[in-house]
């Protein structure tokens, strides 16, 4: 009986009372060695008697081992992974050595596990349980963590027990000491000789279920019960198994050092050989009720008697141990496993060991298990004796430490290798991943100085390398300042870049756009379109990262249209091969461009929500932060003051460092004074953002028509004349309609009242853009009206009403009314909502993909679902469109309103 425990037994209880209606669940189960975790979990598993049970347990010594604890909870159900989408069954087969991964977004695995539980949730709903979550490989524990965030209506439950802070975002029970009531309910069974016998051991437990059970025995015997321990409760534990293990034969003791380090019987008997026992020397403790055997495995009580055997073996013992089993591990599956054992039993300099531990990083690498990578080629590092050769060793363990998101130890083995080494294109690698950890830390003037030194160790030596380099140097300059982008420019500019080399064309077109932005000229460079075209005919879809650099360039000089173009079929692209890590970034991308380029309100709004899911899945805070500040913009467009100020709150306060989504919650702030008639909040804020430092930014630049209408509207025009100054060079380099109708408009704004109107009907003339037309027709439309031209006012004021009703801009909508209703004509009733309105960002896409014909299954795979839950999204969206089946979708006019 679990004593003191009912509202997470509730809790409990009600998951998987969830996941027999048809839901999903995961729950997080934290707490101290010894406090209750794994007993909640066989309450689950007792109590989930008729779901299908699937169990992982983190162990120490595989913690190093990529996807080791996935495989033992997916085992049971690999048999289903045929029916998987193909890029999510090469990423499983691939980490778990069952087929080549390289290529494969690590983040697929965690899809591929969500698909094929939900594979096995045909059957009959599911439970996975996994124990000491926090000795699980990272590679494990992130694909996990990734499914459980995306689990929706699958009938899958996951519930993992912990000693740490993994797993963020995840619902949780976190588990505290007993009360007194419930710890002294614990101890009625205990044989306590005395009561102050048992006051110490309710002092001394603190509530602790494990410590009640184990302390009484390892008191008993003291003859000082008043002596409080002087040992934290953990290590008492400890102390009181070992004290259980130390009673044990000789022979029984080092079986169980074995098994402390393997759990699998064959393994156990067979390094035991080694030794001179047998399986018989196993009963002992099996009667001590220290372990259970059973034809496969040698499982112990408790963890906690696992980490009490090593602990107290003599060093000399665990070598042995660990040589036994390297030498009894064999055949190819077994390398990985036999180079970490090996390499436990080195003391000293072994190049054979190294060169072992060395291959398993590159299979961890190549299986996307990048921390895995980093823990075997610093563990080679430590055993090799030749300073060159471990220099580089640290390099490479720094490198993958980087591509797990491991920045602190990144950081720490970057410097340590820097010590050893000489070779300059080693030395520039590492300056890079000094200069990634440095960024993702928000150090951008460190990060930017130490990619530049990288670029310039190689220049001369491998100019392709220097060309990679200095195309990340834009990315850091541009959180830097504008000195630090047109130095990166001028030293670009000296580079000799080969023609046909992807990345050098990508660079070009950086560089030029950047050029024309810093420098407001484009004397010597090709049209940015023609560099656009040219990059994109040499880059392949074995170039993704390369083609977002290029999506994002065109944004900076607002030839959107390139950006919409590449990222449109990029992102198809990335969904269709499974590339989750680079979505956010293209999503984001994409969600500027249908705004900017073509007022796609709705379809920016889609695609942003999606893109922010898939980064908190991810756990990509960066993006995140900036996601949220353009879900902030698009709030304040649409008048919803509440869910603005909100998500600007969440993008400022979450962002790590200042500039992150700041100047984009500026912007939104702005809009939104603007839009609610606060002008001179508006051109205060607007006026900062416009002719502050970082100008240059997208938010800054594209916010100068706002400035202006918000200057001229509080009658102080010349506030806005230096920003627009800047605008008008840039429209003019932009090479697009949009940015030069919108400088007129603003000339409009600001000329002398003869130019006025041809200015509007300049701005006017260009249409493909409805939110910003329907700003000029407003802006013209007054101007008309206080011109006592009420009749041809009349026409642009309708006009700019409807289109702002269909956006669902309502502070726009609602002066366009006012000021149509000024003229003396009625203004329309308000539009109907359309049949997209009541729909979620996420049932759109779902809809708008099956309305396509594409099945569950497909739909799942490109929108990083299960096919459970675009089943459910489409339930659930039937009614609000009025169909009542797949059929009639198509049939739906499912387009953006714009």
């Amino acid at each position: 009986m679990l004593h003191g425990r009912e509202p997470e037994i509730s809790a409990i209880d009600r998951l998987l009372a969830e996941v027999r209606a048809g839901s999903s669940g995961a729950l997080v189960v934290r707490g101290e060695p010894g406090i209750g975790k794994t007993a909640l979990l066989e309450y689950a598993a007792e109590h989930g008697g008729d779901l299908q049970i699937m169990r992982s347990v983190g162990v120490r010594s595989e913690s190093d081992l990529a996807f080791a604890g996935l495989h033992l909870l997916i085992r049971p159900v690999l048999d289903r992974i045929a029916a998987l989408p193909e890029p999510q069954r090469q990423a499983l087969e691939g980490a778990f050595g069952l087929a080549d991964a390289r290529g494969a977004d690590r983040l697929l695995v965690g899809l591929g596990v969500l698909s094929l539980l939900a594979e096995a949730a045909e059957d009959g709903p599911v439970l996975c349980l996994v124990d000491d979550a926090h000795w699980l490989d990272r590679s494990s524990l992130d694909a996990l963590t990734f499914a459980a965030r995306r689990l929706g209506a699958e009938s899958v439950a996951l519930i993992m027990a912990t000693r740490g802070d993994h797993m963020p975002g995840l619902p949780e029970i976190r588990l505290r000491g007993l009360s007194a009531a419930a710890a002294a309910a614990v101890l009625e069974d205990a044989a306590l000789t005395t009561p102050a016998l048992r006051y110490r051991v309710l002092a001394e437990a603190q509530g602790n279920p494990l410590a009640l059970i184990e302390l009484p025995a390892a008191l008993s015997g003291d003859a000082s019960p008043s002596r409080p321990g002087g040992l934290p409760l953990t290590s008492r534990l400890r102390a009181a198994f070992a004290g259980q293990v130390d009673h044990l034969p000789e022979a029984t003791q080092t079986l169980l050092l074995v098994a402390a380090m393997t759990d699998r019987l064959g393994e156990v008997l067979a390094a035991g050989e080694r030794f001179g026992f047998g399986a018989e020397a196993l009963l002992p403790a099996e009667k001590a009720g220290l372990v259970a055997v059973d034809d496969r495995a040698v499982t112990f009580r408790h963890p906690l008697i696992r980490e009490a055997v090593y602990q107290r073996a003599p060093v000399g013992l665990r070598l042995a141990v660990h040589a036994a089993l390297a030498d009894v591990l064999s055949g190819d599956h077994n390398a990985d496993r036999r180079a970490w054992h090996r390499a436990a039993a080195a003391v000293g300099p072994n190049e054979e060991t190294a060169a072992e531990l060395e291959r398993t990083a590159l299979r961890a690498a190549d299986r996307r298990g990048y921390a895995a990578a980093a823990a075997a080629y610093e563990r080679a590092a430590a055993l090799t004796d030749d300073a060159g050769a471990r220099g580089r060793r640290l390099a490479l363990a720094a490198e993958a430490a980087t591509e797990a998101g491991e920045l602190d130890r990144a950081g720490a083995l970057a410097g340590e290798a820097a010590e050893h080494l000489t070779d300059p294109l080693l030395k520039a690698r590492l300056l890079h991943v000094r200069s990634t950890a440095d960024f993702w830390r928000g150090r951008y003037g460190e990060a930017h100085r130490l990619v530049l030194s990288a670029a310039d160790l190689v220049r001369e030596i491998a100019p392709a390398q220097a060309v990679r380099m200095l195309t990340q140097a834009f990315h850091t300059g541009w959180y830097v300042g504008e000195p630090e982008l047109k130095d990166v420019a001028r030293r670009l500019s000296r580079i000799p870049i080969p023609t046909g080399d992807p990345m050098g064309a990508v660079a070009r077109v950086q560089a030029g756009a950047f050029a024309r932005l810093v420098d407001g000229t484009a004397a010597g460079l090709p049209p940015l379109g023609e560099a656009v075209a040219d990059a994109r005919a040499l880059l392949t879809s074995d170039h993704p990262r390369e083609q977002v650099l290029l999506a994002g360039a065109p944004l900076v000089i607002g030839a959107d249209v390139h950006t919409l173009e590449i990222t449109t079929r990029l992102a198809e692209e990335c969904r269709a091969r499974g590339r989750i890590g680079i979505l956010p970034t293209v999503l984001f991308f994409l969600a500027e461009a249908e705004l900017f380029h073509e007022g796609r309100h709705h379809d920016a709004l889609t695609t942003v929500s999606s893109a922010l899911r898939i980064a908190e899945d991810t756990g990509q805070h960066q993006w995140v932060i900036q996601l949220k500040s353009v879900l902030a913009y698009l709030a304040a467009l649409a008048g919803d003051e509440e869910g603005c100020r909100r998500l600007c709150d969440e993008a400022v306060g979450g962002a790590v460092v200042p500039m992150q989504g700041a100047l984009w919650v500026d912007w939104a702030r702005g809009v939104l004074d603007l839009g609610c008639g606060r002008v001179e909040a508006a051109l205060t804020r607007l006026e900062a953002l416009a002719q502050g430092p970082g100008w240059y930014h997208i938010s800054a630049m594209r916010c100068v028509p706002d400035l202006v209408e918000a200057a001229v509207r509080h009658g102080e025009p010349a506030r806005a004349r230096p920003a627009f100054a800047r605008y008008e060079r840039w429209a003019l380099l932009s090479e697009q309609p949009l940015p030069q109708a919108l400088a007129d408009r603003c000339r409009a704004l600001l000329g002398a009242e003869d130019e006025v109107e041809d200015r509007y009907l300049a701005a006017l003339s260009h249409r493909g853009q409805p939110f910003e037309h329907a700003r000029t027709s407003l802006l013209y439309g007054e101007w008309l009206r206080r011109s006592r031209r009420k009749a041809a006012a009349g026409g642009h004021l309708r006009e700019a009403l409807e289109t702002f009703e269909r956006l669902g801009a309502r502070p726009w909508a609602d002066r366009a009314r006012a000021e149509l209703e000024a003229t003396g004509t009625r203004a329309p009733k308000l539009r109907a909502r359309g049949i997209l309105a009541d729909l979620t960002p996420q049932e759109l896409q779902i809809v708008r993909l099956a309305a396509q014909g594409l099945s569950n299954k497909d739909i799942a795979a490109q929108l990083i679902l299960s096919p459970r839950t675009v089943g459910y999204h489409l339930y659930k969206a039937y009614p609000k469109l009025g169909v009542a089946s797949r059929a009639e979708l198509a049939a739906l006019d499912l387009s953006d309103p714009a």
